[in-house]
């Protein structure tokens, strides 16, 4: 190098000069320009992440607004004394609560040991937990990593972060983050509201989580594992339930016990540590054999089919929470499958249990039953459609190709099982999957069942089908198929409002003879074909006589009939096709339900007055307050006097009618038989003192039962009815004052006369007739009498006796009532409205 002067000379100059001086004037603006511009994305990014913290913050729930008690309690349901019936629940939603002091400390201090040590310490966040699982994600390089969530997190995870399994990476982080947040924001609140934040939070967190098996809640998990309730848990049983949380299907003690056993080590080890527990209670807890106590037989996920009663309560409750709650359909399935509610229902327990046996007892249905088929299949083909099969295509199929007749009815179940297979040969392409696919084998003929209260509207049982209830849920014909009522409807359509507006009597006299519809020209015949000529109303009513129901109701209007009707519950009726002269025989367009018909029949009952047939009386929630207060509706339909001189008619079709199968020995029976064309549908629907029962029986695919099972249905309801009131006092209808009983002649229904056939009827009191009948008088046709011969008096006898003919007194007319005739009871063959049947 060259440090002579000149040259140092030469690099002084160099830097003193103008070009020097510019360059080192740029250096200092690129840096000054660096390190603002660092400044500025520093402020930038700052206030970016102090927007988004702020953007986080405001989208979070607010604490006021939060609910961190699980919504997925089980619902119960009670019968009329009280006593659990049912238990309702979802999937998640069978919890049942109890209160942290119900829960043993010893539960609380497993799971705070083994899920939050700290949770007595920190204010809902855990720093240290926190810091402990960002070291060892970046120590194992984000595998196996710690969780960081407390107690307080997790449950407001459970509760309030509910879509947290469908979140995406970002989401998850949003939810974190608001999650630390608001369990911050949550003890804070519970504490300035007075309350101890940490038993509300642990309370409200063990009856929520996942125990596995179905179980969610440490009240159903204690019941489910063993067979207890929460507050008697031992310290090793707690800790084999602390265990279970953090993987439910990882540690359930039934089906893994071998892990459980590992994570209930060291819970009971962390108690220990933590001095929750002593050595000792840690060595007893150790050396217990608890798994041999795990009940393997009550996994809440398997439950029984619910009863036709409870699948009737749940249709009329979903219908009451939309309608006077309104809730929508999702919101009032919700609260009952899920809501934690109490149903009190109006089941009588003992007698559900006699129509559930007797309808479970195969000799009470005809000997020759079959096995009727409901199926469908839904097929995915190749090209990704979708096609749907029935069983209506499924008949139609082998009518065509085997049997024109074919009825979808087999002898057993593996036969309709073969049909069912050979049909899927002739449909299933190569390709095809098999998407979804639904079977049911009913026996048949079927019936249903129901029995009422008469006095109250409440529903005392129900059966909605014959056999065994496989599934919940299933098609109830007791509330949810319309049939045919046939003859029932003569005195609901008819002769009851016939009465009522004073129309006619159970006296009057109608014309049985041959007529016919006015707008068909259709015959109308009676079902034995004969026509009696001049009979009573109550003799038709007796016997079914169909062509004096028809004239009956001609000559009130079917208007009034279907006016009736419509008063008596039936919605099911058609303006547009049903006020015609059939609607006196049960032809109607869209048919009744029995549960319809047992509630018109209990208004005859209950003297004139309808109570809307109700399943249940009251809903609470399960904090006890009532979410529905169910009292029956009630309207007079009737007058009083009118449902006695019904019900006194009816009292003869059991005696001596078409209902003499339906007797109960001594006890009062008043009753109406009713059957279809072709007998379809077979019904009857009468009552006692006591009760309203109506039963319904045929084909669920509408044809026609053979004569000799034609009176199965009644026997029915004998067997049933006689079992409920046999130990029941034998008790008459009580007689209004508003009705009075009178002799009359049987022929013409006036006051008996002279020579007249009596007979004693009971009439409202300004309809008692006032004109006797003179129609049978015969006038004596006088005769020679020979003069009596005077003998002479005695002494002291003034006044002479005549001899040679007796004195005779002339007979007071005391018409008495002739005792019934026991006559046969006629055959129904059934009819539509104009083929004849009863």
């Amino acid at each position: 190098m060259n440090y002579g002067r000149k040259n140092v000379t030469h690099k002084r100059e160099k830097l003193k000069s103008s070009s020097a001086k510019v360059g080192k004037r740029a250096g200092v603006s690129t840096l000054r320009v660096m390190f603002f511009g660092l400044l500025t994305l520093l402020v930038v990014l700052i206030c970016m992440g102090i927007g988004a913290f702020r953007g986080l913050i405001d989208s979070a729930p607010d604490i006021s607004d939060v609910n961190i008690m699980p919504m997925g309690y089980a619902t119960f349901v009670y019968d009329a004394d009280g006593n659990e019936i049912q238990k309702l629940n979802s999937s998640d939603g069978n919890r049942i609560s109890v209160s942290i002091d119900e829960i043993p400390v010893n539960m609380q201090h497993a799971i705070v040991a083994v899920e939050d040590s700290r949770f007595y310490e920190h204010n809902g966040i855990d720093p240290r937990g926190i810091a402990r699982a960002v070291y060892v994600a970046i120590k194992n390089r984000g595998q196996n990593m710690e969780g960081a969530s407390t107690i307080t997190q997790q449950l407001l995870k459970n509760n309030v972060f509910t879509n947290w399994i469908n979140e995406g990476t970002m989401g998850r982080f949003k939810r974190k983050f608001q999650e630390q947040y608001l369990a911050v924001k949550l003890e804070a609140a519970l504490k300035a509201e007075g309350k101890d934040a940490k038993s509300v939070i642990l309370e409200n967190y063990l009856n929520t989580v996942n125990f596995g098996a179905g179980a969610y809640g440490v009240q159903i998990a204690a019941q489910t594992y063993f067979g207890k309730d929460s507050t008697n848990l031992t310290l090793s049983e707690c800790a084999v339930l602390a265990s279970i949380p953090q993987n439910p299907t990882k540690y359930n003690p039934k089906r893994h016990p071998e892990y459980n056993a590992e994570r209930r080590s060291k819970v009971l080890k962390d108690m220990l540590e933590q001095s929750y527990i002593t050595q000792e209670e840690y060595d007893t807890a150790m050396a217990d054999d608890v798994y041999s106590r795990i009940i393997q037989d009550s996994d809440t996920s398997t439950v029984e089919p619910y009863s036709y009663f409870v699948d009737a309560l749940i249709s009329q409750l979903q219908q009451d929470l939309m309608t006077v709650k309104g809730y929508t359909v999702v919101q009032a399935k919700n609260a009952i499958y899920s809501g934690g509610l109490r149903i009190y229902t109006t089941q009588n327990s003992a007698i559900q249990q006699i129509i559930d046996e007797e309808y479970q007892n195969p000799e009470n249905f005809p000997a020759d039953s079959q096995i009727g088929l409901d199926w469908a299949l839904t097929v995915i083909h190749p090209d990704g459609t979708l096609e749907n099969f029935s069983r209506e295509m499924l008949q139609e199929f082998y009518r065509t190709n085997l049997d024109p007749s074919f009825d979808l009815l087999f002898g057993t179940q593996e036969e309709a099982q073969g049909y069912i297979d050979d049909y899927k040969t002739h449909i299933l392409l190569e390709g095809d999957t098999i998407q979804g696919e639904r079977s049911s084998f009913t026996a048949e003929p079927q019936s249903s069942m129901v029995i009422m209260d008469q006095k109250t509207g409440y529903v005392k049982g129900l059966v909605g089908g014959r056999g065994e209830k496989t599934a919940s849920l299933t098609l109830n014909r007791a509330t949810g198929v319309y049939r045919q009522p046939g003859s029932t409807f003569k005195i609901l359509s008819t002769y009851g409002p016939a009465i009522d507006t004073g129309a006619v009597n159970l006296a009057t006299t109608v014309k049985d003879e041959p007529i016919q519809y006015i707008n068909t020209n259709q015959t109308v015949k009676n079902s034995d074909g004969q026509y009696r000529g001049d009979i009573t109303v109550r003799y038709a009513i007796e016997q079914s006589v169909n062509v004096v129901a028809v004239k009956t109701l001609t000559q009130i209007t079917p208007q009034l009939g279907f006016n009736y009707l419509t008063k008596l519950g039936f919605d099911g009726l058609d303006a547009n096709h049903d006020i015609n002269q059939p609607l006196a025989l049960g032809g109607v367009y869209n048919g009744v339900t029995t549960l319809q018909l047992a509630g018109a029949y209990a208004a005859i009952a209950n003297q004139g007055t309808y109570m809307t047939p109700v399943l249940y009386t009251k809903v609470l929630d399960q904090d006890g307050n009532i979410v529905l207060d169910n009292e029956p509706s009630s309207k007079e339909i009737f007058s009083e006097s009118t449902s006695y001189l019904l019900t006194s008619a009816m009292k003869d079709v059991i005696s001596k009618g078409t209902g003499t199968l339906c007797q109960l020995g001594d006890m009062t029976v008043a009753g109406k038989t009713g059957t279809t064309t072709d007998a379809r549908d077979l019904v009857f629907a009468g009552y006692t003192p006591y009760y309203t029962c109506a039963v319904w029986a045929g084909y669920d695919s509408n044809i026609p039962l053979a004569g000799e099972d034609q009176n199965f249905h009644k026997v029915l309801w004998q067997k049933v009815m006689s079992r409920i009131h046999e130990n029941l006092p034998v008790i008459d209808f009580e007689q209004p004052s508003s009705v009075k009983q009178v002799t009359i002649c049987s022929e013409t229904g006036l006051l008996a006369g002279m020579g007249c056939p009596t007979a004693t009827e009971y009439f409202k009191l300004d309809e008692v007739p006032t004109k006797r009948c003179t129609q049978h008088y015969v006038a004596p046709t006088p005769t020679p009498t020979k003069a009596p011969t005077i003998t002479p008096a005695a002494p002291g006898d003034t006044s002479p006796t005549p001899t040679g003919g007796a004195a005779t007194e002339t007979p007071t007319d005391t018409p008495s009532e002739t005792p019934p005739v026991e006559t046969p009871e006629p055959t129904e063959p059934p009819s539509d409205p104009a083929s004849g049947a009863e």
